[in-house]
């Protein structure tokens, strides 16, 4: 049976400017179960990295509750540059995070470097950034944050500041990393075919401030991989239906 991993119940998020009171997100409710790969998508600025924000702890909610079904569960954030450090090495890149949280064991390292050498990145442990292509470093992102061994991964259009053949190879090679990790994720992105080529379920919120206009259970009918599952016969039918919930002129 399916656990319940996060539950966000009725959750809102206001903001006080000089112009008055902003609502970013109101009354948002939802579950995320373990291993599930959900992809929310909105128009651009309805919300979505405020809410990524909020679940990494980065920024308050107003009113409602967030319930994680684990005791000392711990999040990993990727953003949308891969934010590596220039004068670190690859290894030394991958194991900040453990550092900052004074968790940079042998055993740690031991892992991290396994993690490096997985996903064909050990002949560029002693590289710098500058050494590795686009692709590349994003997958050193990904590590990085594997490294802390998080029970969530919440990624933060992961992807966008990728060319779109680069994009594509590196969704592939996130996507298989992720599954091989059995990890939980949330993703938000403007892009419909990555959600529905990556995640098991697509939210779609509305315009600010944030509400689910809709939920679509992603059910292909051969599902692989996200390049394959563009090609599927059901891949058009969800990115019609997800296309019209969308104010695309904001996309």
């Amino acid at each position: 049976m399916t656990k319940c991993l996060l539950e966000i119940n009725h959750l809102s998020k206001n903001y006080h400017t000089l112009n008055g009171e902003i609502m970013a997100i109101s009354d948002l409710s939802l579950k995320v179960n373990e291993e599930e790969f959900v992809a929310i998508v909105g128009s651009s600025g309805c919300g979505k990295s405020t809410l990524l924000n909020i679940l990494a702890n980065l920024d308050s909610c107003s009113s409602g509750e967030i319930k994680y079904h684990k005791n000392n569960l711990k999040i990993g954030y990727m953003l949308q540059e891969d934010a590596l450090f220039p004068w670190l090495t690859i290894l030394d890149n991958a194991l900040l995070g453990l550092k900052i949280a004074h968790e940079d064991t042998s055993e740690n390292i031991a892992y991290v470097k396994k993690l490096l050498t997985t996903y064909g990145l050990k002949d560029f442990i002693n590289k710098y950034p500058h050494e590795l292509s686009g692709g590349m470093k994003q997958r050193v992102a990904l590590i990085r944050t594997l490294a802390i061994k998080p029970d969530i991964l919440l990624l933060d259009e992961p992807f966008s500041a990728l060319d779109y053949q680069s994009r594509l190879a590196v969704s592939n090679d996130v996507y298989q990393i992720i599954k091989k990790e059995h990890k939980t994720v949330i993703m938000i992105t403007h892009d419909i075919a990555e959600a529905i080529s990556l995640a098991s379920r697509v939210i779609v919120l509305s315009k600010r401030p944030a509400q689910i206009k809709n939920i679509y259970d992603i059910n292909l009918d051969n599902p692989s991989n996200p390049i394959n599952n563009r090609q599927d016969a059901k891949f058009s039918y969800y990115y019609e239906k997800i296309w019209k919930d969308l104010d695309i002129n904001v996309i």
